[in-house]
């Protein structure tokens, strides 16, 4: 079954480059990515892997943690771990899972349900470049599959977060292409008498259904 915003993210107990893992218990009280690439000592996904090492300071600020996953046993992603580092500037600096008989990729529909493990191409795990943002309730905030041949936009995925995080503590949405510290949206569900107590400063309505106003602290 796919996984659908809002669901529960299935826990599961794994071993990673920094020790076996329960999930849940991983993430503790906070939030958590989990992002899969296709096989290791491959190009898209060594650039992949050595950007988000870079931006992972920056999910942390956020109080998010970051692991990866691919179906490569975990002494690959420790030999791969080198390459990463000599060609991206920086080596994963979390924990990447070794998901070898496919486990965690079929209980994130990540690959067919019918895969088997084994030695395995490129082209085989098509469908294993995914993200899942994971909220402290254990839900399932975001989903994002990618083709093989596009490497992901994690910037885009911290822009996310910042929005998340933002909707879920003030009763607001975030407009097209939105970043920190830009204007904000009233939901419709918010009345304007309501929104006159939370937002007592005023806001520019466009529509009856269109109220922007400055991003609440």
């Amino acid at each position: 079954m796919s996984l659908r915003i809002g669901d529960e993210a299935p826990n599961f107990s794994a071993e990673t480059t920094e020790g076996r893992i329960d999930f849940h218990q991983w993430i503790g009280e906070g939030w958590a990515i989990l992002f899969s690439h296709p096989k290791d000592f491959t190009p898209v996904c060594t650039t992949e892997l050595g950007y988000m090492a870079k931006l992972q300071p920056e999910f942390q600020k956020r109080g998010c943690k970051v692991i990866g996953l691919s179906i490569d046993p975990v002494d690959d992603h420790q030999r791969w771990a080198k390459d990463i580092e000599e060609t991206q500037g920086t080596a994963p600096n979390y924990p990447i899972i070794g998901d070898a008989d496919l486990n965690v990729a079929k209980l994130y529909d990540m690959i067919h349900p019918n895969a088997t493990g084994g030695k395995r191409t490129a082209v085989d795990n098509a469908t294993v470049r995914s993200v899942f943002v994971i909220g402290p309730d254990k839900k399932v905030k975001l989903t994002l599959t990618y083709p093989m041949s596009t490497g992901r936009n994690f910037d885009e995925v911290l822009r996310v977060l910042d929005s998340i995080q933002l909707t879920a503590r003030h009763t607001v949405a975030t407009p097209v292409n939105w970043k920190p510290g830009e204007d904000v949206i009233i939901p419709t569900s918010v009345s304007d008498d309501d929104a006159k107590k939370k937002y007592p400063q005023g806001w520019k309505t466009l529509r009856p259904y269109l109220r922007v106003v400055a991003q609440p602290k």
